[in-house]
């Protein structure tokens, strides 16, 4: 998505989006969100799912790293943010027991996620990949051999939201100047 600051204003319609759907899934029956904790829209999905815990949504939240101490090479910023949310986890755990040993660990945890999982929500922008792409693929796959459900979350979504904010924003200046 290309954002790589916590402040960018991205963030917010990211976690709008998310907590939206989030809300949509619980209503068919989600109880736990996993995610597996990397930087990013991992992390801002995760702050979502406790954001929507702590207004009294039934979720529950899982983080299962690829690996021990993924946070170890943050910045300290990046590093208290994501053990203030392993904190408020109510699972955590690693699909390896090592630390970072090689890009292996990254396939296993894409592996054990959708292999202990009902369906995959993923914010994905068709025209700028990335690492989204695997777990995509992958998640594609699991869903020709079950019923697999992968749900995307995409930059048309995300411009959609942001609209929605600016105009609210603008109506609420527009009510304020009539006063």
């Amino acid at each position: 998505m290309g954002i790589f600051s916590s402040k960018h204003p991205g963030v917010a319609i990211i976690k709008q989006a998310v907590k939206s759907r989030l809300l949509s899934m619980q209503d068919e029956g989600l109880e736990w969100v996993i995610v597996s904790g990397q930087w990013g829209v991992e992390v801002w999905a995760a702050e979502a799912a406790i954001e929507l815990k702590q207004a009294g949504c039934g979720l529950q939240l899982a983080v299962i790293t690829p690996f021990l101490e993924q946070e170890e090479n943050w910045s300290d910023d990046k590093k208290d943010r994501y053990l203030h949310l392993l904190q408020q986890a109510d699972y955590v755990n690693s699909v390896t027991k090592t630390k970072y040993a090689g890009p292996w660990q990254f396939r296993a945890k894409d592996t054990f996620l959708l292999r202990n999982s009902d369906g995959l929500l993923l914010v994905y922008d068709e025209e700028n990949e990335g690492s989204p792409k695997y777990i995509k693929e992958l998640a594609l796959r699991e869903g020709r051999s079950r019923d697999y459900p992968l749900l995307q979350i995409g930059a048309e979504e995300l411009q959609t939201i942001a609209d929605e904010q600016r105009d609210a924003a603008t109506n609420e200046y527009a009510d304020f100047d009539d006063t």
